[in-house]
């Protein structure tokens, strides 16, 4: 399984209901099928007490493998950049990683 996770960085704007309530579906529907489940993290801490978490947001999108990911975000990918000066003004960093034991 594949999973495609797009950190938000703290320092900006960052609106976690449009995220959820429209972004994430967005993506859903752009995927279809390919798209096995997506998840949503609020950062609340860093590695240390005390410490800030550096990523106010994770958004964690899952498909059975890396062509089929490839193959639904690749004709939507344009949308679905379209919409994240709608919820943010960071970069997101991203990230797409086999899960080898879950």
């Amino acid at each position: 399984m594949i999973r495609a996770t797009a950190l938000y960085p703290q320092g900006g704007k960052f609106d976690a209901d449009y995220y959820v309530q429209k972004h994430m579906p967005l993506v859903a529907e752009k995927c279809g099928a390919a798209l096995v489940k997506w998840e949503y993290d609020q950062g609340v801490a860093g590695g240390m007490p005390g410490q800030p978490a550096p990523y106010v947001a994770a958004g964690h999108m899952y498909f059975n493998s890396l062509p089929e990911m490839m193959q639904a975000m690749g004709p939507n990918i344009g949308v679905i950049l379209a919409d994240i000066p709608n919820f943010t003004d960071q970069q997101p960093t991203m990230q797409i990683s086999e899960i080898v034991k879950g």
